[in-house]
């Protein structure tokens, strides 16, 4: 369990320089219920508090991107939603559509207020309408899930966030600690469980949520412009001499993979993580890259391993946000496939893989795609850029693995070698066949000397 920290501790957390917005007015003494001593609670509340509401927003600095901060009292009846917590909200969202700026929520939330009735339930359809108009203007939303973050609060400003943060230890869960099964495990509930249940991005120690908050409010409020170059080979440049070849290069354990291509092209890095529902998958990466110039493009990365279900919702989630963002996206390609286990296939690889088709068909940013080993079948393809995937020498792209091609075709074992011609796989033959724009050479060496200094 985290420290209790209040909504301008919180702030303070990740900003010195905070500006308050106007308040609105609370309900009437006993609210829209009349509720008994409703009104006695508030006050009682705010003397404890220090605040005259369940939420304080305003405007601050972090990382040297302006963003709008609504900071959660959980002092103040529980951080509860009602009415006046609707109106700050919904204000909030208003200056950062009218100003251009992102929206952080500092969470600690514990549902909506009771003695409001379904008036404060029916705060959450209003809060997801101002998120929603907030994401049809093209600004990013952040939340920071602080403890506790239940109900109605996490279902909506939390869970509906681009990218979600959490403290370590922090309570998160759409159930209370109140309201639960008697025979609930408690450790599902928690901020590191929802991170490996693909819910959360990252659980970050106070003492570095500042330094995180920020690396992400400037990647994504800074993008590039035009596609993104497809990166130089960091591996062998000379041809493949046949298709046989082409596959034991890309098979190499010493091959250059995502890591290594993420590091020579970015400068700065921050990762999503999850496919929010339920899924993560370590074999992919996907998040957002600072180039040299110091503009922002996003990123998803095969690592070499077959690509489950969870990592292709992952990368359509990179795809449909940095879309929205208009951040141009860069697909690095490696993968023996999609992944074709029974747990697989119960999770939805079919689904999962359309989806991302989809996000790449329909994205208006420009993708640039490359193809930097393994390139199998239509788990390889759903990354590719149609018109925009070059590949660097030591890959190649096919149909399907040489081996499963000739079991297909019922030929000897031996002939793998021969069907990997026939598939014409090889980087130079996926030009000839239109199926790349072109293969990659290595960084001119007075590129690389200026890379150096």
């Amino acid at each position: 369990m985290t420290a209790a920290v209040s909504a301008r501790e919180a702030v303070a957390l990740v900003t010195d320089d905070f500006t308050e917005l106007p308040s609105a007015a609370g309900p009437g003494c006993d609210g829209p219920l009349d509720w008994p001593g409703y009104g006695r609670a508030r006050a009682a509340a705010a003397a404890r508090s220090g605040e005259d509401e369940s939420v304080v927003c305003g405007t601050g600095t972090v990382g040297g991107a302006r963003t709008v901060l609504v900071s959660f009292e959980f002092g103040y009846l529980g951080g509860s939603i009602g009415e006046g917590t609707g109106d700050r909200v919904a204000a909030a969202h208003a200056h950062a559509r009218a100003h251009r700026l992102p929206v952080t929520v500092l969470l600690a939330t514990g549902g909506s207020r009771m003695q409001e009735g379904m008036r404060a339930l029916a705060q959450l359809q209003r809060l997801a309408g101002e998120s929603a108009r907030t994401r049809a203007a093209g600004l990013p939303q952040l939340a920071v899930l602080r403890d506790p973050t239940t109900g109605g609060g996490w279902a909506t400003l939390g869970a509906g966030s681009d990218v979600v943060l959490a403290l370590p230890g922090a309570q998160v869960g759409f159930a209370g600690s109140r309201v639960r099964p008697r025979d609930a495990d408690p450790a599902a509930y928690t901020a590191e469980s929802q991170l490996a249940h693909g819910h959360v991005d990252a659980v970050v120690p106070a003492a570095e949520l500042r330094d995180v908050l920020g690396r992400w409010l400037s990647l994504l409020t800074r993008p590039a412009e035009g596609p993104v170059p497809p990166p130089y080979a960091l591996g062998a440049t000379e041809p493949a001499a046949n298709g046989r070849d082409a596959v034991a290069r890309a098979r190499r354990p010493e091959r250059p993979r995502a890591d290594r291509y993420l590091a020579d092209v970015f400068t700065e890095r921050a990762e999503l993580s999850g496919d929010r529902v339920g899924g993560t998958d370590p074999g992919i990466r996907c998040g957002f890259g600072r180039l040299p110039d110091g503009r922002t493009v996003a990123y998803a990365a095969q690592c070499g391993t077959a690509t489950r279900p969870a990592g292709f919702r992952t990368a359509a989630r990179l795809v449909r946000l940095a879309d929205r963002l208009r951040i141009p996206v860069l697909t690095l390609i490696d993968t023996p496939g999609a992944a074709n286990d029974a747990e697989a296939e119960r999770a939805g690889a079919g689904p999962a893989i359309a989806e991302l088709f989809g996000a790449v068909a329909e994205a208006v940013v420009p993708v640039t795609a490359l193809l930097v080993g393994e390139g199998g079948s239509g788990g390889a393809l759903a990354l590719a850029a149609p018109g925009n995937t070059w590949a660097t020498p030591d890959s190649y792209f096919s149909v399907i693995a040489p081996e499963l091609a000739t079991a297909i075709l019922k030929r000897a074992p031996e002939d793998a070698d021969a069907t990997a011609d026939d598939l014409r796989l090889r980087p130079e033959d996926l030009v000839a066949l239109g199926v790349v724009r072109g293969v990659v050479g290595a960084r001119p060496t007075a590129e690389r000397g200026a890379a150096d200094d």
